[in-house]
């Protein structure tokens, strides 16, 4: 017997109660979400029927849905998960969770497809890649948040690394605690498996925070552990991003993108300066 889920309540459909709905179609998905109600589907197929219209065209004519309900049960239909706003602690400047349709998500999905086009698709082996800026304030860990949301979104395994051990952000962006992390990992406090977290909503999406902040940052990362730490992470997930340091201000940036095996540098229109980029790019 096909049933939907109602409030908590198993209700069976197959008894001509809604038997046009499915487990996978957008009726049963808003009710099993609690944006819809039974008595509202039956009006809202009713006017499918007398009008052959679309699930989501009778309902926002009828003025029952939303098109955010409908791009949110969509979502779910074609496996594209995202937030709702006011349901999570995910920030929500981490615009590509909560509106991966919008504009500036739209934008950043050409670097992901360049990303993937010009290096995770290009060698089985390539797995991870450093995220850096000149300074601080230039948008990198805007920018890790949301590449790590959107990755995991094509259904990759994603896991996004804070690797800024002096100034962390990636645990307020996430809504994450950061007593265990990368630093107590790799000072040998912590096994990497306990420093892990995964994001609810986002399946296939795991944030590693920084950590406490140690007093030496550059060092921990220079040392054999930071290299065998991330040989493992990259058999275990399919992308591995890692938010780094500014490079103007600590060479801790320029040994994590040489662990990782490449780097993106994050630039602010009319406020990066160029001497800059080209220094990290030549050393």
């Amino acid at each position: 017997m096909n049933t939907v889920l109602e409030q908590g309540n198993v209700v069976p459909v197959s008894t001509g109660i809604l038997p046009e709905l499915n487990n996978r179609s957008i009726g049963t998905i808003l009710i099993q979400a609690g944006r819809l109600t039974l008595e509202n589907a039956e009006k809202i197929l009713r006017l499918q029927r007398e009008q052959n219209l679309r699930f989501g065209d009778a309902a926002i004519q009828l003025g029952l849905l939303t098109p955010a309900d409908v791009e949110f049960a969509l979502s779910r239909q074609f496996d594209y998960p995202y937030l709702v706003r006011g349901e999570s602690t995910v920030s929500e400047s981490v615009t590509a969770a909560y509106a991966p349709f919008s504009p500036q998500v739209r934008a950043m999905s050409a670097l992901r497809s360049q990303l993937m086009l010009r290096w995770f698709d290009s060698d089985p082996e390539r797995t991870a890649l450093a995220i850096i800026s000149s300074e601080r304030n230039d948008g990198r860990s805007f920018i890790s948040a949301n590449l790590a949301v959107m990755f995991s979104q094509l259904g990759k395994r994603t896991l996004l690394i804070d690797a800024d051990m002096r100034h962390p952000n990636q645990f307020n962006l996430f809504g994450l605690a950061n007593p265990v992390g990368l630093s107590g990992v790799l000072a040998g406090r912590n096994g990497y498996e306990s420093a892990i977290q995964p994001i609810h909503g986002l399946p296939d999406l795991f944030i590693m925070p920084s950590g406490a902040q140690p007093p030496n940052p550059l060092e921990l990362l220079e040392r054999p552990p930071f290299h065998q730490l991330l040989a493992k992470l990259k058999r275990e997930f399919d992308v591995v991003l890692l938010d780094s340091p500014p490079a103007t201000e600590h060479a801790d940036a320029q040994s994590i993108a040489a662990r990782a095996g490449a780097a993106i540098i994050v630039v602010r229109k009319n406020t990066t300066r160029s001497w800059a980029v080209r220094g990290i790019s030549e050393g």
